[in-house]
């Protein structure tokens, strides 16, 4: 009954502070903190998911109306906990190591953002596109179905790779299809080279809601479908096939499974949810370009992943959400705060920091930082913040 009673006041106070402070970044954090508070305390199952509902069906979106950044940076928090739960059967449950996963991203997203956007016409000629706001809705499945489809065009090659061999294959896909999201402006223009395709249609909303609200609905109304789905999947025996493959492919097909089946189908889920985000992400940005999917993303969704703890629905949530506001917010505020500091001429330890070299800007180091972060959790904690029970039973021993 304590518990609970601290988790409601934590949660409102958070709330009530981050709408007073609309622009600090620590109460926001706060918040954040407050959410994950009452997902770990004990209380009432009830109570638990009716204070996260409504934290984050009203609360979030009136911290929003005071600052529309932090409704802006839950959309983003929400589009990379979709892609982190995707990799999670790929490489959590699967045992399939993928760094080539932000191809699939690329595919869903370039898939609205050509016929969502006047490019379409260069083309297919004549001036028919680009397709209506409403074509947005259906290339949600669109983008499923294209990404699926790619994964199992990626799967079908690497069937016979394992480890260092499968992760070479995955990271050389994403790599060709970056480069050719780059390079196919000729002779047929389809994706307009780096220059990227802009402007791309915005679907119509409900009741006339502002778009920031309305991806950031929409974007938590994916993650709860895709976290059924993961659980769903977890749960049955295609879920205790891929952890089979996982632990060893060899007893797996003695028993069994079906290696060929089981591995498309573990590349095919992962992508589709990744297809999803991709046309939610060109619709709420507008415009994309092949920068938008580099290594690095990949990287950073597989970042997630492990820092979250493999395997784990909620490790894969944690960790997106982690990495996402630690390099949303966190950094970038104490690189801003830091170069406010160095402007204002504030002097440490007799040293005017408005005399510090160009190259010791904190803005060029957020990386730096944040990859010192990452192997100090390695260090300490491998399993990941919230470990699935067999990964924390294997590496306590």
């Amino acid at each position: 009954m304590i518990r609970s009673l601290i988790a409601v006041a934590l949660v409102g106070l958070s709330a009530l502070a981050v709408a007073t402070f609309p622009r600090s970044v620590l109460v926001f954090l706060l918040f954040q903190g407050s959410l994950l508070y009452v997902f770990k305390a004990r209380m009432p199952d009830p109570l638990r998911w009716g204070l996260l509902a409504t934290s984050l069906l009203v609360l979030m979106p009136t911290i929003g109306y005071f600052n529309s950044y932090y409704l802006e940076v839950a959309t983003q928090v929400g589009i990379f906990v979709a892609l982190a739960l995707g990799l999670n059967i790929v490489v959590g449950l699967a045992g399939l190591l993928d760094l080539g996963y932000v191809a699939f991203f690329a595919v869903g997203a370039y898939s609205w953002a050509i016929l969502g956007s006047p490019h379409a016409n260069v083309i297919f000629g004549g001036e028919t596109f680009p397709l209506a706001g409403w074509w947005f809705y259906v290339f949600l499945f669109v983008g499923l179905g294209t990404a699926a489809i790619t994964g199992i065009l990626l799967g079908l090659p690497v069937l016979r790779l394992h480890g260092d061999y499968l992760a070479i294959v995955t990271l050389g896909f994403g790599e060709v299809i970056r480069v050719l999201a780059n390079n196919l402006d000729k002779p047929i223009n389809f994706t307009n080279g780096p220059k990227g395709i802009t402007p791309i249609s915005r679907p119509p909303t409900p009741f006339g809601i502002p778009y920031g609200e309305f991806f950031y609905f929409l974007a938590l109304l994916i993650v709860v479908a895709v976290i059924v789905v993961n659980r769903r999947l977890e749960d049955s025996h295609i879920g205790r096939a891929w952890e089979a493959i996982r632990e060893d492919e060899l007893a797996a097909r003695a028993m069994g499974v079906s290696l060929v089946r089981m591995k498309l189908m573990a590349f095919a889920c992962g992508a589709s949810f990744a297809g999803v985000m991709g046309v939610l992400f060109s619709a709420k940005q507008v415009f994309i370009n092949p920068e938008s999917f580099t290594f690095l993303e990949s990287i950073g969704v597989l970042a997630m992943v492990i820092l979250g703890g493999m395997g784990s629905i909620p490790g894969a949530i944690v960790g997106a959400t982690v990495v996402t506001v630690l390099n949303l917010q966190v950094l970038k505020g104490f690189s801003l705060w830091l170069n406010e500091l160095k402007n204002a001429g504030v002097t440490v330890l007799g040293y005017s920091l408005a005399d510090l070299p160009t190259q010791f800007e904190p803005a060029k180091y957020e990386r730096m930082v944040f990859g010192i972060i990452l192997v100090l959790m390695m260090i300490f904690r491998p399993q990941g913040i919230f470990p699935a029970r067999r990964r924390q039973r294997e590496l306590a021993k």
